[in-house]
């Protein structure tokens, strides 16, 4: 099993940048695909953010690609979410997931583990 925590939301104006981090407890960090999902007050949990597990492959929907970058260090058990370019939309409550799957899933259902959720709100 894993345990995820992150860190590093907050408030922010319109075209700033947060990066979020996301530790993991355990030795085996490098056996997790990782994403990264949000949810907005009345919205369904969508995906913004997968990665494999040696950090390879990567993906993101239309919707942030360009802005936002997954990436992970293993050795530190922490992968992290770096958000460009912010806009009000991406207001939300994000959270990190992992799965020991080998594929990079785009939904939540794929995914096993789950952090506790960090805040990030942007202002117009």
């Amino acid at each position: 099993q894993v345990q995820l925590v992150e860190s590093g939301g907050g408030l922010v104006q319109a075209g700033g940048s947060l990066r979020l981090s996301c530790v993991a407890s355990g030795r085996t960090f490098n056996s997790y695909v990782v994403g990264w999902f949000r949810q907005a007050p009345g919205k369904e949990r969508e995906f913004v953010a997968g990665i494999s597990r040696t950090g390879g492959n990567t993906f993101y929907p239309d919707s942030v690609k360009g802005r936002f970058t997954i990436f992970r260090d293993n050795a530190k058990n922490t992968a992290y979410l770096q958000m460009n370019a912010l806009k009000p939309e991406d207001t939300a409550v994000y959270y990190c997931a992992a799965t020991n799957s080998v594929r990079v899933g785009l939904t939540e259902s794929a995914y096993g583990y789950w952090g506790q959720g960090t805040q990030v709100t942007v202002s117009s």
